[in-house]
């Protein structure tokens, strides 16, 4: 999952010399990440993992870091 989304992240929305070299708790925000690029985001992460994300959960805490991500859409997987 990870990978899936540092992919998308890396080759769609943010611009970084070494992708590679980016952490899992590297600040996505701090990155680059701005509003526009939140939205495309979130609606990869529900279409490619199949979960639904409340548009009430959109904000920093969740979108803070890769394993931040990882564990918002975790918890958003039905039981």
């Amino acid at each position: 999952m990870k990978a899936q989304l540092k992919q998308f992240i890396f080759s769609e929305l943010i611009y970084h010399e070494n992708p590679d070299a980016f952490g899992d708790d590297d600040d996505l925000l701090a990155a680059g990440l701005d509003s526009m690029g939140t939205m495309r985001l979130v609606m990869f992460a529900e279409q490619a993992f199949g979960v639904c994300l409340p548009d009430t959960e959109i904000e920093p805490d969740n979108l803070r870091s890769l394993n931040t991500l990882q564990h918002w859409i975790m918890r958003a997987k039905p039981a």
